[in-house]
């Protein structure tokens, strides 16, 4: 009976899921949908919006690009995670097998939303034809990773198409993580690769270009967030903290963090904001949180109360990438029916419900089963959960 009753390990266990990770996911997914509810719906316009305090106001519905920076420094960690948990260190993680696994979780979702979105341009959708471009360079500018500069030259797209900004980011990063991972042989090279992505980051957000669509959406602008997650695990691999040390860092990513979402003005009275470093400091602290929270147990209570956000979060890329074919036509219905204002709360918590069965809907009948498929078609060595032990130590 050795353990009976113990809470779930929730730092890295084999072959399952971060619950503390997946309750970030949820969160920020939330953050994500109800910002661009708002940007439909006016919710200050109600009873309740009317009394919430500027600073809930504006981290509830107001977060939507910091939501997605949090989402960047989680990719990086948990891909980092990932590889050294499959192939036992970064300097022996080879390209292929990297990319069509990249491929098997991020392609079978992608290539649906493209399709649909494709049939609804052509058959005139409101909300969802492209007026600045062709239909055919938005679906090479989505397929090969570069959807965010094509907005920067063009203007922004309709919502749908627009969220996958982030996915060119990511996956731009992504494709040189191979090259980036040989720097791990030498731990001063991937060091210094990280930590250089963390510097250029504030430059591209304010100074690199006058463009603000380019500012916030450029690949340098989101690279240093992924950078800053891949470092945090490669380093907490390296030397694992122990329970005092993962405190004070879960305590000390909880307060940068929370200055950046909640007190805002404060952070732009320092001067933070105009110099980019309002987002460095949100991914410093995202970054600590993480490293905090690997190898904690989380009781069972504690698993009960976050089972809705987990729900979010296991499902937040499908649920990032189909929300806006949810609210696209059914958030103007609120103001179309003439709904009264105090019912806007009503209207976003069905909204965020719906986007949320509609993300896992397709996790479940689409994204999932075809990302096993992938796998076991190509399965190998390198798609073992068990890791190779290295030559020589990451």
């Amino acid at each position: 009976m050795r353990d009976a009753g113990r809470p779930k390990d929730v730092g890295q266990p084999k072959g399952g899921r971060n619950d503390a990770i997946d309750v970030l996911r949820g969160l920020s997914i939330i953050l994500v949908v109800l910002f661009h509810i708002q940007l439909r719906i006016p919710f200050e316009a109600s009873a309740i919006g009317a009394l919430l305090p500027r600073e809930a106001f504006n981290l509830l519905f107001r977060s939507g690009y910091y939501a997605v920076v949090v989402f960047f420094v989680i990719s990086g960690f948990l891909i980092t995670s990932t590889a050294l948990r499959r192939w036992g260190a970064l300097g022996v993680v080879p390209a292929g097998p990297f990319y069509l696994m990249r491929f098997a979780r991020i392609g079978p979702c992608l290539v649906l939303l493209l399709l649909v979105l494709a049939v609804l341009h052509l058959a005139g959708a409101d909300g969802f034809v492209i007026e600045t471009v062709p239909l055919g360079r938005a679906l090479l500018a989505a397929a090969t990773v570069h959807l965010n500069w094509l907005e920067a030259q063009t203007g922004y797209l309709p919502g749908a198409w627009d969220v996958l900004w982030s996915l060119s980011v990511e996956e731009a990063f992504y494709l040189c993580f191979p090259l980036l991972c040989l720097g791990a042989r030498r731990p001063a090279i991937f060091v210094v690769a990280m930590l250089a992505f963390a510097v250029l980051g504030p430059f591209a957000r304010v100074a690199f270009t006058a463009n603000e669509i380019w500012a916030d959406k450029s690949w340098l602008s989101g690279a240093d967030g992924i950078a800053l997650g891949c470092l945090a695990a490669w380093t907490a691999h390296r030397r694992p903290p122990g329970p005092a040390a993962g405190r004070a860092c879960l305590v000390a990513g909880l307060a940068l963090a929370l200055l950046v979402f909640v007190f805002r003005r404060q952070v732009f009275q320092l001067g933070l904001t105009d110099l980019g470093l309002n987002v460095t400091m949100l991914e410093i602290g995202i970054a600590l949180m993480l490293v905090g929270l690997r190898g904690r147990r989380w009781g069972l209570p504690g698993l009960r109360l976050t089972a809705p956000l987990r729900w979010f979060g296991r499902n937040s890329y499908e649920v990032y990438l189909t929300h806006m074919l949810v609210l696209t036509p059914l958030a103007p219905l609120f103001a179309a029916t003439g709904q009264a204002p105090d019912r806007a709360p009503l209207w976003f918590l069905g909204l965020l419900v719906l986007s949320g069965l509609a993300g896992a809907i397709v996790a479940r009948l689409w994204s999932e089963p075809l990302n096993r498929a992938i796998r076991a078609r190509f399965a190998g060595p390198e798609f073992s959960p068990t890791p190779r032990r290295p030559a020589a130590p990451a």
